[in-house]
């Protein structure tokens, strides 16, 4: 691929993939396709084919996984330099996943690209994925450093890769899943490193954990961002608390219309893929909400509650009372089937460093004792980590 730079790349952008270093130059020169599918493995890959299906006026589809168009056809071009539209592939992590197609500018839609002198991000998320499709366009127009691992989270080097390269690269700006963030906390030790800002995105944000951030990070901007590759990027939290201000539901930020029907966040966004809404504009995000005070915070997914005996449990929500008791690092609840309850759920825990696991063993049930019977893990497990998926999230797959 030729030609000139693109508006969204700043001329002092920089990608250190790997070894591998990469300008404007380096990524024109990459062969890829202008327009069609792209294998979205690296984002070397991934921001060259961008560049080549805009100029071409061509839709792009980024595949996870394998390259594999699965019937798919690209839209009719606007003409050269009129635009194009991106077809993303969700992570499937409750299931199946899917295609949604974004306009370009819609998909940029609340990036704001801001200069910061000697800004340094770290790729945390799939390249594929929106969310790190998001971090490595914010760097690109902010003519930020942007420092990748082959493999991301999954690879070879796999969370302890990522915390070496950042040590490596000093970085500044960091984005992750609240999953990657807690075993990156555990692979960074007492390693120092001079955040400026400490992004979570993909899944709900506990409180536990952003106390953590604070207070290992004093000196960074902290939030947690709402986005899904359906509705797009719909808000940020930057208050240091857990879910959002229930205020949000008569006046949301950003263009946004939000409401509660049946416990489920609904949703009317300016950035939302177009053709998934309702006729007036309302699209289901199947996350559950529960009000707590002035606050509305995130129960699990609607698509990921299991039945255990005729009740409906959300795994995520045992997960946030697990993931509060001292001593605990991580933890996951999982849904295992069960020939006389349909399910059951497990529990595994990582340990913090120095924890009495008697002790810890305790607490954890004690935590969970005023559940009802059904939402009570029947299991508990310690391990030294828990595996994430290359979008950094902990599989949900096989909820009923």
């Amino acid at each position: 691929m030729t030609g000139c730079r693109p508006a969204w790349i700043h001329p002092a952008f920089r990608l250190i993939e790997g070894e591998d270093l990469f300008g404007w130059p380096e990524l024109a020169g990459l062969a890829v396709p202008a327009g069609g599918v792209v294998l979205a493995d690296r984002p070397s890959r991934v921001l060259a084919a961008l560049a080549a299906a805009e100029a071409a006026g061509q839709g792009l589809l980024l595949a996870r996984g394998a390259a594999d168009p699965g019937g798919w056809q690209p839209g009719q071009g606007q003409g050269q330099g009129q635009g194009f539209s991106v077809t993303l592939e969700s992570s499937g992590t409750t299931g199946t996943p899917k295609r949604l197609r974004h306009e370009f500018d819609r998909l940029r839609g609340r990036l704001r690209g801001v200069e910061e002198e000697g800004a340094r991000w770290l790729l945390t998320y799939d390249p594929g994925a929106f969310a790190g499709l998001q971090v490595m366009l914010t760097a690109a127009a902010a003519g930020a450093q942007l420092v990748a691992v082959p493999g991301g989270a999954s690879g070879g080097g796999g969370i302890a890769g990522l915390a070496e390269a950042a040590r490596r690269h000093a970085v500044t700006h960091v984005s992750g899943t609240p999953s990657f963030w807690r075993a990156f906390l555990m692979a960074l030790g007492d390693a120092g490193l001079p955040l400026r800002a400490v992004t979570l995105g993909g899944e709900a944000a506990d409180q536990p954990l952003l106390d953590r951030l604070a207070e290992r990070f004093p000196g960074a901007r902290l939030r947690h961002i709402y986005a899904s590759t359906e509705a797009g990027a719909l808000f940020a939290v930057a208050d240091g608390r857990a879910g959002f201000p229930a205020a949000w539901l008569d006046d949301a930020p950003d263009g946004l219309s939000l409401r509660i029907v049946d416990g489920v966040l609904e949703v009317r966004s300016p950035r939302a893929a177009p053709g998934i809404a309702d006729a007036d504009g309302w699209l289901s995000t199947g996350d559950l909400v529960e009000r707590q005070g002035d606050r509305l915070l995130f129960a699990g997914r609607l698509d990921g509650l299991v039945n255990v005996g005729g009740v409906k449990v959300s795994p995520e929500a045992v997960e946030r009372l697990l993931l509060a008791v001292g001593g605990v690092a991580e933890a996951a609840v999982s849904a295992l089937p069960s020939p006389i309850t349909g399910h059951l759920l497990t529990a595994t825990i990582v340990p913090a460093a120095g924890s009495d696991l008697e002790v810890l063993r305790v607490a954890l049930r004690a935590a969970t004792a005023d559940l009802p019977p059904a939402a009570r893990p029947r299991a508990l497990t310690f391990a030294d980590h828990i595996p994430l998926s290359a979008a950094g999230k902990k599989s949900r797959k096989g909820a009923a």
